[in-house]
């Protein structure tokens, strides 16, 4: 008779691996490269960012100190990266953070991370064809938007004011490209990526030879003007402008995940992955860096043309011809940029829908096309039609939580299974059989857990060498404490920030104590043992980088306001309801079936 399973051990049950990190040969076609996917990770990145985001932020928040910005924003961006990169070398499956938080965490927590990747996806592929539209309806002068509105128009509080007959098409337009051919829509991108990045290499070559430095130390006293300059210099709005402009330069580096995703349609995903996302990382920083440097030299930071700023810059240098070559490269970037925020989108959901989690009919792969064609049309169709209807001017910010929480998940997933016992992770032949079907992340010892044991592992008095199953649960335990305690931290500085500047002991006493508290519990997990060193690539300076992220990641999820938290509470209550009636039975049931599969094999053996 097969026991029955309780509901906590089906939502943290874990998924096995075999020893080489895979589940067994990919049913989808493996055609991409190291250049490819370099080129996807570029495209997705630099769309409209690149082209506005620097002159928004020159003028309103940090001046000329924008590129010094972008260096904070790409340091941060490198700590999730280097965690995506070791996980995409160790775990080269389709999926990218929902797949690895599956391997490490467990099943809820895993399609919390999923349901959110799919809403990334969705709004910011959505958000691409809404800005493709408007791009191409300001050089026509408003006919798309007049003829729209004329013939579709829609009186909605919460929707948009007419429906985007050209948004929704683009998207089911790339959505069949995508689902009848990756190769040649991969060729196309790469296409498309080199001429953005020939166009903006443009921008940076002709605006040095336009440079003036003295652009670089204005004196507010010495200017006429209604916009608010700061004090001038190098750092007009302080140091503090510069973090502000970080903050938001962040979001510009967003994009990059999407190489993840990609696990199994990769040659050589162990290495390919890896060197894709820290390669493009570089390419997307040096092009961010090197055109906000030479926008704030060509013009002054208080000048700068908020929404078109390039065009504009070109402009008051008096080289019209180079103004429309940006105009061009914007709508080029833009096209890539939608490329790359829509291919991700089927991977995950036929991830998910493999495991049980999303309807099964997502993830059926053609045989021929060797792609989930059902999954990438049903994505590209609701997609095209948020695209269509909504306004998304503010549900764009919904796309820092889906990214910042994947994020997190992320380096928290690293940092487990540095320390982790790793017969819980993966199949251990001839170990532990009877449970397999059940491991979870609190219930997978054979050790007698005491007082006196947890305390001797906290410390690590014995100088174990190996991970086992206290110190796993220890490492889980001061990892949970650290994201408690970088909330702590994050909403001190956020709401008190003006008590500790003016040094109210009470403030900078509870500061002290929690960032004590913090190193604390980073020492702690420092002391126990490591799983044996592999050639694979790896996260260096565990765990202090992955903390360093985490951090990084549920402090900018705190700037975001209360709507954004609301409409994120709305998506996962309709996500929730699709995993508690179809996902967790489906998860009970293969729980079933594995168990009774073990006790069998068990039975025969005696036999």
């Amino acid at each position: 008779m097969v026991r029955q399973f309780s509901p906590w051990k089906v939502l943290t049950r874990r998924k096995h691996l075999q020893p080489d990190g895979s589940e067994g040969e990919s049913k989808l076609n493996r055609v991409l490269g190291l250049w490819d996917l370099t080129a996807l990770g570029v495209g997705s990145t630099l769309g409209a960012g690149v082209y506005v985001l620097a002159g928004q932020i020159a003028k309103d928040q940090a001046g000329p100190s924008v590129m010094i910005s972008f260096a904070i924003a790409a340091l941060a961006s490198l700590l999730a990266g280097v965690c995506y990169a070791e996980f995409g070398a160790r775990v080269p499956k389709a999926g990218s953070a929902y797949v690895y938080s599956y391997v490490c965490i467990g099943e809820f927590v895993a399609f919390v991370i999923g349901w959110n990747l799919i809403l990334e996806y969705v709004i910011g592929t959505a958000s691409v064809c809404r800005g493709i539209s408007l791009y191409l309806d300001s050089l026509l002068n408003d006919t798309l938007k007049n003829t729209f509105a004329e013939v579709a128009p829609m009186n909605v509080s919460f929707l948009g004011s007419y429906f985007d007959f050209l948004a929704f098409g683009l998207v089911v337009v790339f959505g069949v490209a995508l689902a009848f051919g990756v190769e040649t829509s991969t060729m196309a991108n790469n296409f498309v990526t080199c001429l953005n990045i020939f166009i903006l290499g443009f921008v940076i070559i002709a605006g040095a030879i336009k440079a003036d430095f003295s652009n670089w130390s204005v004196d507010p006293s010495t200017v006429s003007t209604n916009s608010t300059i700061g004090s001038g210099g190098f750092f007009p709005y302080g140091f503090e402008g510069t973090l502000r402009g970080a903050a938001t330069c962040f979001f510009g580096f967003v994009g990059f995940d999407c190489i993840a995703t990609t696990g199994e349609e990769v040659r050589n995903p162990r290495k390919n992955i890896p060197k894709s996302i820290l390669l493009s990382l570089l390419i997307i920083f040096l092009c961010y860096f090197g055109v906000s440097t030479v926008l704030t030299l060509m013009l002054p930071y208080y000048l700068q043309d908020a929404n078109a700023p390039l065009p504009y810059a070109f402009e008051y240098v008096g080289w019209p011809v180079a103004m429309w070559i940006v105009t061009v490269g914007g709508l080029v970037g833009l096209m890539a940029s939608l490329f790359g925020a829509l291919f991700p989108l089927p991977r995950v959901m036929y991830s998910m829908a493999q495991d049980g989690l999303l309807f099964r009919f997502l993830g059926k792969v053609s045989p021929r096309f060797r792609v989930p064609v059902t999954g990438s049309i049903v994505a590209a169709l609701f997609t095209a039609a948020i695209a269509g209807l909504f306004d998304l001017a503010q549900l764009v910010s919904l796309l820092s939580i889906g990214t910042l929480l994947a994020y997190s998940v992320v380096a928290i997933s690293i940092m487990l299974l540095r320390y982790m016992d790793y017969c819980d992770v993966e199949e251990c032949p001839g170990q532990r059989e009877v449970r397999a079907s059940e491991t979870t992340s609190l219930t997978s010892s054979t050790e007698r857990f005491t007082f006196g044991s947890v305390c001797t592992q906290l410390f690590n008095v014995h100088r174990v060498q190996e991970p086992n199953a206290i110190s796993s649960r220890i490492v889980g335990v001061l990892a949970t404490l650290f994201c408690l305690l970088s909330l702590g931290v994050g909403v001190l500085i956020m709401q008190a920030h003006h008590l500790i500047a003016s040094k109210e002991i009470w403030a900078l006493t509870l500061l002290s104590i929690l960032v004590l508290l913090v190193f604390l519990v980073i020492l702690l997990i420092c002391l126990q043992p490591r799983e044996a060193r592999r050639r694979l690539f790896r996260v260096p300076f565990v765990p202090i980088v992955p903390a360093i992220s985490i951090f990084i990641n549920i402090y900018l999820m705190l700037q975001l306001d209360s709507w954004t938290w609301i409409r994120f509470g709305v998506w996962m209550i309709v996500g929730l309801s699709i995993y508690f009636f179809y996902g967790l039975p489906n998860s009970y049931r293969e729980m079933k079936r594995q168990r009774a599969g073990w006790q069998k094999l068990k039975y025969s053996d005696r036999l």
